[in-house]
């Protein structure tokens, strides 16, 4: 459930970017501060696209859905 919680906080975030006077408020203050991290590991591998597309977000909900799908898969075999 934290792992949907989080893919959801990054859709937000990312939504957010389009309307840059969001992200001033608390709520927007507070998604940076808990999703930017995680995003700056992949910005730093993967540039952006002409400048201006930054596909970043994209990957790293990917790598979360599969770390996500891994972690379910060996705590069922672990105890199941």
């Amino acid at each position: 459930m934290l792992f949907n919680i989080y893919f959801y906080m990054i859709v937000i975030y990312v939504l957010m970017s389009w309307l840059p006077n969001l992200r001033e408020n608390f709520i927007g203050e507070l998604l940076t501060k808990l999703v930017e991290p995680y995003l700056s590991v992949f910005r730093r591998f993967i540039p952006p696209i002409m400048g201006m597309l930054d596909i970043s977000p994209i990957i790293a909900l990917f790598v979360l859905q599969f770390v996500q799908s891994g972690l379910k898969f060996v705590i069922h075999s672990i105890f199941f």
